[in-house]
């Protein structure tokens, strides 16, 4: 039981990157029926933006311009990165996906893969190869709950993803804006003709999927504090994998795919030799897929739109 508790634990806060990294996938897809292939490298850039908040923040407190405890600023890191980042998110959408909007969906992934390098060169051309290390905000403290080691750290990273989900769920579903989401995520083709402006829309699904990425993005530099240019990639493409196994649009879905995918791999790597833990997982999801195809909370009805 130690075992499991302790692993599951682990699992948790694994799960929550990739769960807030889905959301944005899923919530773009929802709504423009294409995936932004860029929002792995969306996800490392609002990370280096949360690193840059942090360090000057930090340089401030030294100096004694502003006297703020670490907790304080970490969320001032967490909220400036994720509006700076959401910029970055409607700037891709205006310059890469808004021309190619009714163009073939194969032109609109090619696109996200070349915004995806990129930023990723970009990054190296800016800043080097020299990988980045976030700086501490708050002590670690290590909690023994019954055999179960438990930090401050790893509990604030899972409660911070679910009240991000939380928030993210209560605006589309209680403002205005959301319901224009869940309006065109239900028929793309309709919805514009009723006044409903896709231009806003998509840039605001955009923005909204970019600073949930960001909040990711500073999460794991707390909890792993060696940033790279091409820390994205990996994260990003199993978070893929999440947001198609959660269904299309689905918010709920992509979140508990996202914490199933961290459920498996932690469990896999506990297990089975760590050179296993793909191969495993991805055969499970397979293996869901195969009697799932559209996902947990997927319509077929979807999948008939815009192909």
């Amino acid at each position: 039981m130690t075992f499991f508790l302790q692993n599951l634990v682990n699992a948790l806060q694994w799960g929550s990157f990739y769960a807030l990294i889905a959301l944005g996938y899923s919530m773009v897809y929802g709504v423009l029926m294409l995936f932004n292939f860029a929002h792995g490298d969306i996800f490392m850039v609002g990370a280096y933006i949360g690193f840059f908040v942090a360090t000057g923040l930090v340089a401030f407190n030294s100096l004694g311009v502003v006297v703020l405890p670490g907790w304080a600023i970490l969320v001032l890191t967490i909220l400036l990165a994720m509006f700076l980042t959401s910029f970055v998110g409607r700037l891709v959408e205006r310059i890469g996906y808004r021309p190619l909007r009714d163009a073939p969906r194969a032109s609109a992934a090619i696109t996200g893969l070349m915004i995806g390098i990129i930023l990723e060169t970009g990054n190296l051309a800016l800043l080097g190869a020299t990988r980045l290390s976030f700086p501490p905000l708050i002590e670690t403290t290590s909690y023994k709950l019954g055999g179960v080691s438990v930090t401050n750290k790893k509990i604030m990273i899972v409660v911070v993803s679910l009240l991000l989900m939380l928030a993210l769920h209560q605006f589309v579903r209680r403002t205005r804006w959301g319901m224009a989401m869940r309006a065109m995520a239900f028929d793309y083709v309709v919805v514009p003709l009723m006044g409903v402006p896709i231009n806003r829309i998509a840039s605001l699904t955009f923005a909204v999927g970019s600073a949930l990425a960001a909040a990711a993005g500073i999460l794991f530099g707390v909890a792993y504090p060696v940033l790279n240019p091409y820390m994205g990639i990996l994260i990003g493409w199993k978070a893929f994998v999440a947001a198609i196994l959660g269904g299309r649009g689905s918010i709920l879905g992509a979140g508990l795919a996202g914490f199933l995918l961290g459920f498996i791999e932690i469990f896999v790597a506990a297990i089975f030799p760590s050179t296993m833990r793909d191969l495993i997982a991805f055969s499970i999801i397979l293996l869901i897929l195969t009697f799932r195809p559209h996902g947990f909370f997927g319509e077929p009805y979807s999948a008939q739109l815009r192909l």
